[in-house]
């Protein structure tokens, strides 16, 4: 049954009706987009007044829109016209009514993305916030939507030429907010490219627009600090399944809890499959610049020349000095420009220290590292500074030196190395991290004292000079895996590693202590042997006996570098005919970290792979720092845990037993208790009689 009669004027139940059925009201519709079409000359008349029935017909027709795609052919381009038209002085209410109604069309696939783009770019310069917030939203959806299932290279290339245009916009708003889709987009990484990324190094950090510049380094500085694509998932990894299946047991079953339950067993099935795929790694952005030297040496020259404030220097600094570290680029200058802010004084000085240590590689020549290392030692090092200054100084020259050891000459580092026994302790433990590290690399620089006893890693270890790579022709360990494999005797003349009658391994790799207890082993089997036949044999036979078990065992009489020389190629042969397995390396590993420690008196230096400098290795200070408010309170809880409870502030342990008359008084008006609080004044000497008197007569008539 229709209701032609109410039709018109409920556009809400019109719609509703079109969807189910669009060809029964297709007259209703043509009559409401003709009246449309109406109102609309009307209202360009005065776009700055609201109307509020064209809102309702311009919602109307963009929610019905795909039912009738040849009538509304037309639709959006009439909204867009208005919008470039008079985008800046249409009623806000009226320009986001238009704008969601494209948008609406939009996600029905009714208007190109790169049409709807180019009039969103344009109402940037709309004095309007929060249409330009829901814009960029929506940009920022509508290219994860187009690239949820498959990556449209064409579409995006398109795409991300618009959106390099528009960084390149006059109008300081729509440049921004493109440089901020990029931005995200990389982040949820769906434009996670080379592309991309070298458009903003080249462009964005270049800009004239300060907040473009800033925002472009920072997006440099933040991508290697968080994980790419980590807000998607983090709320489909943490879902109980458990307990929603226990609630619906319990609860009251309706189709609304069905229906959530159903949903929540897909999201777990998803996130089990997630769990099970290989992880994928992304490189940050600063690898994939593909002229870095080039990169660098611009900013640098951008940060000379420039004007800026101290947070957007620091800013170049940070980027510079990773830039120099992770690529190990040749830049001497910037380590003469920095050495003028190392001053205990200076503001943030320890993100200063922390940039000098990223920018140390071990392509750059100890000289040009070595002034910033006297500068450290000259203006924080000295007795002169607070001990607090001092440990700062000795922590950022260990950063430096970790990954430049070249760079500390003898004299410094003995200088250095006499505060292990200074009386404050921070200094003195950041002294020693520095002696630590020095034993593991150079420990010819250090004095004899401070060298430490010699452990198998050092022995091992040979100095290499500025700029020689150690290649290893083997894995380094293997050695340790001998034990469980059967290698030749090392007397062997061919020295071959293989035994010509059974083609195994032979071993005779033992440690001294294995070695000892075979032998000890053997020699007890033939000791009751021996010592019947030693009377009646004679000291030749005796000799033989002794030459058969020489030719069984290792003799003791070889020397041990050339034991070390056959267990090294016996090792090589080992890792270059068979594939380690993860037990092996754990092994391996065991081992090499064994020889660290064995001879020593402490563990050594741990060691960070990581390519950035963390600000808490230099700011790392050894003493009990003091504890603010919310620290302390914790520690308060924390103890409080395993007592009972405490009490009302009253005494009372039970809530519901009275109280006495004392504490009843404490809450009583004042003017109720006033005579008994003149009572404790100071009395007469009338009234202390008068007192006496009444107690005396009221003693003699109790008698």
């Amino acid at each position: 049954m229709r209701h032609n009669n109410q039709l018109p004027d409920n556009l809400p139940q019109l719609q509703n009706l079109i969807k189910r059925d669009p060809e029964s009201y297709k007259d209703e519709f043509q009559q409401q987009y003709r009246h449309f079409l109406n109102s609309l000359e009307v209202f360009a008349l005065k776009p700055n007044e609201e109307n509020k029935k064209i809102d309702e017909l311009v919602m109307f027709i963009a929610q019905v829109a795909q039912c009738y795609p040849a009538e509304c052919l037309q639709f959006p381009q009439h909204l867009v016209d208005l919008l470039k038209n008079h985008a800046t002085t249409l009623d806000p209410t009226m320009r986001n009514c238009f704008v969601k109604a494209l948008i609406l069309m939009r996600n029905k696939s009714l208007i190109p993305a790169l049409e709807l783009l180019e009039i969103c770019f344009q109402l940037m310069r709309c004095p309007d916030k929060h249409l330009r917030t829901f814009l960029q939203n929506h940009i920022i959806a509508d290219i994860k939507n187009m690239n949820s299932k498959h990556k449209d290279m064409k579409l995006n290339s398109t795409l991300q030429n618009f959106m390099y245009s528009m960084l390149k916009d006059a109008n300081p708003k729509a440049a921004k907010m493109s440089l901020d889709v990029m931005v995200e987009l990389y982040r949820k990484d769906i434009w996670n490219d080379a592309r991309t990324v070298n458009f903003i190094a080249n462009e964005g950090c270049f800009s004239k627009m300060t907040k473009v510049m800033v925002a472009s380094l920072k997006f440099f500085l933040g991508c290697d600090e968080e994980s790419v694509g980590s807000n998607d998932s983090d709320s489909e990894d943490n879902i109980d399944l458990k307990s929603a299946l226990i609630q619906s047991r319990v609860n009251k079953k309706t189709k609304k809890r069905k229906k959530q339950l159903e949903q929540l067993k897909r999201q777990a099935v998803k996130a089990q499959k997630k769990k099970g795929r290989a992880p994928s790694f992304n490189f940050s952005a600063i690898h994939l610049i593909h002229n870095p030297q080039g990169f660098a040496e611009e900013l640098f020259k951008q940060l000379q020349s420039g004007n800026e404030r101290f947070e957007v220097k620091l800013m170049h600094l940070d980027v510079i000095s990773r830039l120099i570290g992770i690529h190990q680029l040749f830049l001497f200058s910037f380590y003469s420009y920095i050495t003028r802010f190392m001053q205990p004084h200076q503001r943030q000085v320890t993100r200063i220290l922390q940039f000098a240590a990223q920018a140390s590689h071990e392509l750059v020549p100890g000289d040009v590292i070595e002034p910033i290392l006297k500068t450290i030692a000259n203006n924080f090092i000295t007795e002169r500074n607070s001990s607090d200054a001092m440990a700062i100084g000795l922590n950022a020259t260990r950063e430096i030196c970790q990954r430049c050891p070249l760079a500390m000459g003898e004299d410094l580092l003995r200088d250095l190395a006499m505060y292990k026994s200074y009386k404050d302790k921070s200094v003195m433990m950041a002294a020693k991290s520095l002696i630590t590290l020095y034993r593991e690399q150079l420990p010819a620089l250090l004095h004899k004292k401070d060298r430490g006893r010699l452990t198998e890693a050092q022995a091992e270890l040979k100095p290499r000079a500025y700029g020689e790579i150690q290649v290893h022709d083997t894995v380094p360990g293997a050695e340790a895996l001998l034990k469980n494999s059967k290698i030749i005797n090392i007397d062997s003349d061919d020295g071959s590693d293989f035994d010509n009658n059974q083609g195994e391994w032979v071993d005779v790799s033992h440690s001294e202590n294995e070695a000892d207890s075979e032998a000890q082993s053997s020699d007890n089997e033939e000791e009751s042997e021996l010592e019947i036949e030693n009377d009646n044999n004679s000291t030749e036979d005796s000799d033989e006996d002794c030459i058969e078990e020489e030719s069984v065992k290792v003799s003791p009489a070889i020397p041990s570098d050339v034991k070390k020389l056959n267990e090294k190629e016996s090792a090589k042969e080992l890792a270059s005919t068979r594939i380690f397995t993860d037990e092996d390396f754990k092994r391996i590993n065991a081992v090499n970290l064994k020889k660290t420690v064995t001879n020593a008196r402490k563990r050594p230096l741990e060691k960070e792979n990581s390519e950035l400098v963390k600000l808490d290795n230099i700011e790392m200070i050894y003493k009990k720092r003091k504890h603010d408010k919310e620290s302390r309170l914790e520690t308060v809880e924390d103890g409080r845990s395993d007592r009972e409870k405490y009490g009302w502030k009253d005494g009372r342990k039970n809530p519901d037993c009275s109280k006495t008359n004392r504490e009843k008084r404490k809450r009583k008006n004042f003017v109720m208790m006033r005579h008994k609080a003149r009572s404790k004044g100071k009395k007469s000497f009338r009234e202390k009689q008068q007192a006496l008197r009444r107690h005396l007569l009221h003693q003699k008539k109790m008698k």
